[in-house]
């Protein structure tokens, strides 16, 4: 059942009215985006059409009706409430009401990598609307769940790929939809095949970006992610302030490790949210591609700088006086059970999809998974995993994992500095070890 999507916070007066073909994340009106032709840039491979009339289920929030792609008034339930940061209660000073929703299509085989994916959208967004048309490239040597960030059609994939996804976001307000009705994506292929797999064999020495950033409690149980995630109690995923980095539900292709200074505990968890403070800021990026406040240093969430330097005038990107310095939000899970904390925090937090390497799927019956401090059940507990959070695979040992009293030597996988798990719980997409031995 589609549901509501909360955390879908963008400036409606970045756009004014009209009909246009596309809004891009900056808010301008375009015929289309055309894709790039400078070094790189190869013939088009082929076209096609995004099915807006199909329902996958990564899917939230919208429906197709009369023709076109719409915000579903059930589904969105009419209005979403912006984050302030970490309250844990949902609440927020200078509230701004919106609605949105998501459409994500099934992934297309090109049958050649493409380095950039253009756009051209027939919709029509009255004052207050805008829609965002992203794309994204599969990474398929390093895992079943791997890909590029989300980028703004048109724009340069992070990495070629012969595999593509396209995501269409609505976005309204005060009952008032968008409505698309029909996406076209053209792609240019890369320079050349062996060039992108050399560009992909140098991949796996590349190490994700790790930052030290605050963290807050979202809370909010009950209440429906940026993903159409319904928020369960203890419940373990995180929000950036920033679409690029967002899974899809039940998928953890864009996730993180958080370490809590103060308890010296780590968990991996999938990105289901959107916040906080902020939208459109993917401070993780360098300034070159950063989405916003580019003149900010790598690593510097806008609201740390806005609450420590007063940039922006301490204001966010809504015009909210920013309280606190958040650059992640924790679910409860995470926050309480994983990482051990009892209050907002310092921590340090790795953005795994941005590094490289073989990767695994947490997989679990529903829970998360412990972390240990060495390859068995009888090590120390150092953390929580959770499910379908998608981690990075070091190297593999035998260790023992210990039932009653007996115990089984088995497969595991250290995912981090001293953080162990089990084999049995991790999907490679592989029957056999993916990683070098410890």
């Amino acid at each position: 059942m589609l549901t509501q999507v909360r955390k879908t916070r963008h400036r409606a007066a970045l756009l004014a009215a009209t009909t246009c073909a596309l809004v891009i994340a900056s808010g301008t009106a375009v015929a289309a985006v055309a894709p790039s032709t400078g070094p790189g840039a190869g013939p088009v491979t082929q076209v096609w059409s995004v099915d807006l009339a199909a329902r996958t289920a990564d899917d939230a929030g919208v429906r197709h009706v009369d023709g076109a792609l719409r915000l579903d008034p059930a589904g969105t339930g009419g209005s979403s409430t912006v984050d302030d940061g970490g309250s844990g209660a949902g609440t927020a000073s200078g509230v701004h009401q919106e609605a949105s929703g998501q459409l994500v299509a099934e992934p297309t085989d090109l049958g050649s990598p493409a380095s950039v994916v253009a756009a051209d959208v027939d919709a029509t967004a009255p004052a207050g609307t805008f829609v965002l048309v992203d794309v994204r490239g599969r990474l398929a040597v390093q895992g079943p769940d791997s890909w590029t960030e989300w980028v703004p059609a048109g724009s340069p994939l992070p990495a070629p790929s012969e595999t593509v996804q396209a995501r269409v976001t609505l976005v309204g307000e005060d009952s008032t939809s968008p409505a698309v009705r029909e996406v076209t994506l053209t792609p240019q292929a890369a320079r050349s095949r062996s060039l992108q797999e050399a560009e992909v064999e140098a991949a796996p020495t590349a190490a994700a970006d790790t930052h030290r950033v605050f963290a807050t409690r979202e809370g909010l149980v009950g209440g429906t992610t940026a993903n159409g995630h319904v928020i369960t109690p203890r419940d373990h995923f995180v929000a950036l302030p920033s679409r690029r980095g967002l899974s899809s539900n039940n998928s953890g292709s864009y996730s993180v490790r958080v370490c809590a200074e103060s308890t010296g505990r780590c968990a991996y968890a999938p990105v289901w949210d959107v916040g906080p403070w902020n939208t459109t800021d993917d401070y993780w990026n360098d300034p070159a591609t950063r989405q916003s406040w580019a003149d900010l240093p790598q690593g510097r969430p806008q609201a740390q700088a806005a609450y420590q330097d007063s940039y922006n005038g301490g204001l966010d990107g809504f015009g909210r006086r920013v309280a606190n310095p958040a650059g992640i939000d924790l679910g409860d899970g995470t926050f309480w059970d994983g990482v051990g904390l009892t209050d907002n925090a310092w921590t340090t937090v790795t953005y795994l999809w941005t590094g490289s390497g073989p990767k695994g799927i947490v997989r679990t019956s529903g829970g998360p998974l412990t972390v240990r401090s060495g390859p068995g059940t009888g090590r120390a507990a150092v953390g929580q995993a959770g499910n379908h959070a998608n981690v990075v695979i070091e190297c593999t040992a035998r260790g023992t994992t210990v039932t009653g009293t007996y115990g089984t030597t088995d497969l595991w996988n250290r995912i981090g500095p001293g953080n162990w798990i089990s084999d049995a719980y991790v999907n490679t997409g592989s029957s056999g070890p993916v990683a070098p031995a410890c």
